[in-house]
């Protein structure tokens, strides 16, 4: 089958771009968001393609004044994945890796956007993430991370948020490869699913520096994989050989951090990086494990649906337990202090020995 996407020079196999091998996992996905310095602004979006399910998807989410208005869109894409568009929503590439431009048009919810990223700093590889439960490969794929500057402008209701002038910025990865997506496996690992999953990803930008760090423990503390950076704008990436962490938690028995602790150290340095929650933004609504509208499900040739949560309900809601929490950060390198705003996003499932968290949502501090 031969598609648009065969007009790049791009292929990396034999087949036709429509082949993406032989595991009908494989993904390859865009995230983006943006906030304000105060975090009154946050906006996220979710866009994925799905090769070997034949399933292109995604997915627009503002909060605002204590809502999450969300809007999620899914269709057949019949083996063309060089349009990225869904409905309303379609990704623009400007300029591979320094530009885009992402509008979400008129349409039956509440919500539109018409954004475009500026990259800040050319694209951060994290290491690679594989992970196997007994000989099935649950994961394998690689991500690249960039901080972003944003301008355009945001609909709410009646309403329109104009990101001129307000230091609107954030973060896009771009990731692909294979981890579950579409419906569950009918015939899961003889070990067992998977039931623990220890993350944390903390992007954050400063004015004159961009700063990174991720782990993904297992259930005795130990990272399968960690990472720390930090570049000044224009200057050259450092990657930490050493990051730990220092957690804070809401309440003795919570999954929910009240403040995190990066540090980060290498022969040029020791990085400090502290973050303060301030605004809580929940993953579901761009459908990260969502019941329904999960990555990769089939909806027919084209589908959408759009909804509004309550932040207060969801932070008491065990199905929100994946977040990004809008955060003030910290950052001590080199005898100076910078101020600036990141998020933690957190996804704590099953146990981590260090933490006090037990099997499935156990918690035990003491």
């Amino acid at each position: 089958m031969i598609t648009g996407a065969d007009e790049y020079p791009f292929h990396q196999t034999p087949e036709p771009m429509a082949y993406a091998g032989t595991d009908r996992n494989f993904y390859d996905r865009y995230f983006f968001n943006g906030y304000s310095p105060d975090g009154e602004i946050f906006f996220a979006v979710a866009f994925g393609v799905y090769p070997n399910l034949d399933i292109m998807d995604g997915a627009v989410s503002i909060l605002t004044e204590g809502k999450q208005h969300n809007f999620r869109a899914s269709k057949r894409m019949k083996g063309e994945r060089s349009v990225l568009q869904v409905g309303p929503l379609s990704i623009h590439i400007h300029e591979p890796l320094v530009q885009s431009r992402i509008v979400l048009a008129a349409n039956d919810s509440d919500i539109a956007l018409d954004v475009t990223m500026t990259a800040r700093h050319g694209p951060v590889e994290e290491p690679r993430f594989t992970r196997r439960i007994g000989t099935r490969s649950l994961m394998d794929y690689t991500r690249m991370t960039q901080n972003v500057e944003w301008s355009g402008s945001l609909t709410v209701g009646s309403g329109v948020i104009d990101l001129q002038g307000k230091k609107i910025r954030g973060t896009r990865d771009r990731s692909w490869g294979i981890r579950p997506v579409g419906l569950p496996d009918p015939q899961p690992p003889t070990e067992g699913g998977l039931s623990q999953f220890f993350w944390l990803w903390n992007p954050c930008n400063f004015d004159g520096y961009v700063a990174f760090s991720h782990t993904n423990d297992d259930e005795f503390g130990r990272p399968w994989n960690r990472l720390g950076a930090l570049q000044a704008v224009g200057g050259e990436l450092i990657k930490f050989e050493d990051v730990h962490y220092e957690y804070e938690w809401e309440a003795v028995n919570s999954r929910r951090l009240s403040l995190l602790r990066a540090i980060c150290a290498s022969d040029q340095g020791e990085a400090v990086l502290t973050f303060e929650p301030v605004r809580t933004f929940f993953m579901p609504g761009l459908g990260y494990m969502h019941a329904e509208w999960g990555h990769g499900m089939d909806h027919g040739e084209y589908a959408c649906a759009h909804d509004v949560l309550d932040v207060q309900q969801c932070l008491m809601d065990p199905r929100f337990l994946h977040i990004q929490a809008i955060s003030k950060v910290t950052l001590e390198f080199l005898g100076q202090t910078h101020e600036g705003t990141g998020v933690v996003e957190q996804m704590f499932i099953g146990a981590h020995e260090p933490t006090g968290m037990g099997q499935g949502l156990d918690v035990d501090r003491g």
